[in-house]
């Protein structure tokens, strides 16, 4: 054959290679380069890259069958199956019951509020809620405000159980009637014409007294929360016996509360007193009505805003929130088992997980038991892709570089910056990404990444190395190597 027809016909089979995705054989240079400034070995690592349509042949598929610990991935498996069964505009009522007449502005009975697990009643709807009774015209409650939070079935925990920093807004645990996530945000602003740093909290909480300032240093911001030595032990005062350098400027500090189980009773005794209510009894759990319609429902945001938070800025609790919710509608009660049925069922059902490809805990990934595949998960974003609720979940996963958990700046994006909408994962041993990535050629691939190793956080330029080489798909190595 004439050398020109050959290298004609080998130009040819470059150019049918490159028109499809083709398997990597081994995983890209850079990535390479990566792991090994890392010192992590290649077998930490689980990738599956495919085109969205679902090609046979992914682009870049290594350990995809390798069960690793997805920390907060898992959280795709709850929301999309949430999208699907619920639907995106499913929303959470809390019903509301005045449990006698109201006669010159007293309620002659108690006030009853039944959770059912809405994710979004903070501060501010509570309050609503409050104003709500207000204008059906209480003024003073005669009997208790009664908490009705038995539509979970969540067995009680510790919030340090996990991790051992119980004052992480991150590990409060779920609860039929959470408000406000249970936590506090701590506001420092400098007041240098004093000498002192103002400290407030949001929300007040009845019968929780905080020292309102701290003296300025003229230290470096560095560990600012550090500096303010707090101790957030005491249910009734936070105290901070340190100091606040200056240089840090005004900045908030979210924490969970010391006394979850007192958490609601403090702040809605608060908000009742603040839109000038009186209460003779006490605020307490009890049980709401079951026979007697109610009084009215609060009604939630759309499940599609939920979702939104819950991927953005991988809020762990309300996942839990949502998982069990699939439970409590589904099955009638919010059953942690009954949950972990539901949506290991659907990942079964959509991307053929089978058993040894998923090992579902608690719906958030903040577990030591979680496990998925590489390849379960990339199944299930092909899925999602072509399930009508694709909008939706798509838009709330984080842009990388621009909003939610992408948005750090030691994150390497390069020009994948804004071209990605990838979900994160991070545990003390796992660091992960996993979502959609748009190509420099046009193309869309589902993308997943995760890493399980004592260094895991060392990993986050390996991966953001893969996110490159993912949104770098023109360049003539992805496909065509002389």
């Amino acid at each position: 054959m004439p050398v020109v027809i050959r290298r004609v016909l080998c130009w040819a089979a470059a150019a049918l290679l490159c028109a499809a995705p083709a398997l990597a054989a081994e995983l890209p240079p850079a990535v390479q380069a990566a792991l090994r400034q890392a010192r992590l070995p290649a077998d930490a690592l689980a990738v599956v890259v495919s085109d969205v349509g679902g090609t046979a042949i992914p682009r870049l598929a290594h350990q995809p069958d390798v069960p690793m610990n997805p920390a907060s991935l898992m959280k795709l498996f709850s929301t999309f199956a949430a999208l699907e069964q619920l639907g995106p505009a499913y929303t959470w009522a809390t019903p509301v019951w005045l449990g006698g007449p109201v006669r010159n502005g007293v309620l002659e009975g108690p006030l009853f509020i039944q959770g059912r697990g809405d994710p979004k009643l903070v501060m501010e709807r509570s309050w609503l809620l409050l104003s709500r009774v207000r204008q059906l015209g209480v003024q003073e409650i005669a009997g208790d405000i009664l908490l009705d939070r038995s539509a979970f079935m969540q067995p009680d925990t510790h919030p340090g159980d996990f991790d051992g920093e119980p004052y992480r807004p991150g590990n409060v645990q779920p609860d039929a009637l959470l408000l406000n996530y249970k936590s506090l945000v701590l506001r420092v602003r400098p007041d240098p014409s004093l000498g002192v740093a103002q400290v407030t909290s949001e929300p007040v909480l009845a019968g929780v007294a905080l020292d309102p300032t701290v003296p300025l240093s003229a230290d470096a911001c560095g560990d600012w929360r550090g500096a303010l030595k707090a101790d957030l032990s005491d249910p009734a005062r936070i105290r901070l016996a340190g100091s606040y350098p200056a240089a840090c400027g005004e900045r908030t500090w979210p924490v969970a509360y010391a006394d979850p189980a007192s958490y609601n009773a403090r702040l809605l005794q608060q908000q009742w007193q603040a839109l000038g209510g009186m209460l003779k009894g006490q605020v307490r759990d009890g049980p709401a009505p079951r026979d007697v319609p109610p009084t009215f429902e609060f009604t939630s945001p759309p499940l599609a805003e939920a979702v939104r938070d819950i991927n953005k800025f991988s809020n762990n609790v309300m996942a839990q929130q949502l998982f069990l919710t699939l439970a409590l509608v589904q099955r009638g009660a919010g059953d942690p088992r009954a949950a972990r049925e539901l949506v290991s069922a659907h990942a079964r059902e959509r991307a053929r997980c089978l058993p040894q490809d998923l090992v579902i805990d608690n719906g958030s990934g903040l577990s030591r038991h979680s496990l998925a595949t590489a390849g379960c998960l990339s199944r299930l974003l092909q899925a999602a892709w072509a399930s009508p609720v694709m909008p939706e979940l798509l838009s709330s996963l984080p842009v990388t570089g621009v909003d939610g958990t992408t948005r750090r700046p030691e994150r390497l994006w390069g020009q994948a910056t804004g071209r990605a909408h990838l979900k994160t994962g991070s545990l003390r041993d796992v660091a992960a990404l996993a979502g959609v990535v748009l190509g420099a050629s046009g193309r869309r691939y589902v993308f997943v990444a995760i890493v399980n190793h004592p260094d895991a956080n060392a990993a986050r330029p390996v991966l953001d190395a893969l996110v490159q080489w993912t949104a770098d798909d023109n360049s003539p190595h992805h496909c065509c190597r002389p």
